[in-house]
């Protein structure tokens, strides 16, 4: 696949209208490249449509130049939806695909080192402790950091839940009705059963894998989705 030359440095207008459309993002997903269906245009066209405002590509078994062609279809959708769409890890990725956003997790690139590298991408950062998400949220080349999992999931093997007591900590940490607290995400074995408990717990912003990625009708069950979290 050709693959273009970067985007130029960002302007400040691009930067704010990123941060604006952060600020409205709600339902955030990550899914596989469905390899084995062929569908990933099909199915990210209709998560975008259901009300998904973020899709991040997260499949770690694809070479650099097919994740950056699928990376190129979601870029399209999303610029279609007025959504996001995020590279996982890789900021060399990141910057040949225009990422808006590129999320990172502990072990990865630090924030800083992202901001350095990918200057035009929003930063998004894991969290799975009190501890780190402090540091998230103290950190100014941080966007907006994810906070889990909450319950134990299989795109995560090997990590326990560190269940609802850290939603509840970054919602007394980042209020959602303050206008300029940052953005933050509960993750982490989240469907319809388990969303009202993060809800519950003060999330107004969630990410989801399996619910809609083994789904059926994905737009039907991402608006039902979409709906309960507070827009």
């Amino acid at each position: 696949m050709p693959i273009d030359a970067p985007a130029a440095a960002p302007t400040a207008i691009q930067s704010a209208d990123l941060r604006a459309r952060l600020q409205g993002a709600h339902l955030y997903l990550c899914t596989d490249a469905r390899e084995a269906r062929g569908d990933f245009d099909a199915f990210v066209a209709a998560c975008f449509a259901g009300g998904v405002d973020i899709i991040q590509l997260r499949d770690k078994t694809l070479e650099a130049a097919r994740e950056l062609e699928l990376l190129g279809v979601l870029a399209r959708r999303a610029a279609e939806a007025n959504a996001l769409f995020s590279a996982n890890d890789r900021a060399d990725v990141a910057i040949l695909s225009g990422a808006d956003v590129l999320h990172v997790g502990q072990g990865d690139l630090t924030p800083a080192q992202c901001r350095q590298l990918v200057p035009q991408a929003l930063v998004g950062r894991s969290t799975h402790d009190p501890q780190q998400l402090a540091v998230a949220l103290a950190d100014d080349d941080v966007d907006y950091f994810c906070t889990g999992p909450v319950w134990a999931t299989p795109t995560k093997p090997g990590r326990p839940g560190v269940g609802l007591d850290l939603v509840r900590a970054a919602a007394q940490a980042s209020p959602a009705q303050e206008p300029q607290a940052k953005p933050w995400f509960a993750i982490g074995g989240i469907d319809e059963e388990t969303l009202g408990q993060v809800v519950d717990a003060g999330a107004t912003r969630a990410v989801v894998v399996r619910v809609l990625t083994q789904a059926e009708d994905p737009q039907t069950v991402a608006a039902r989705l979409r709906a309960r979290l507070r827009s």
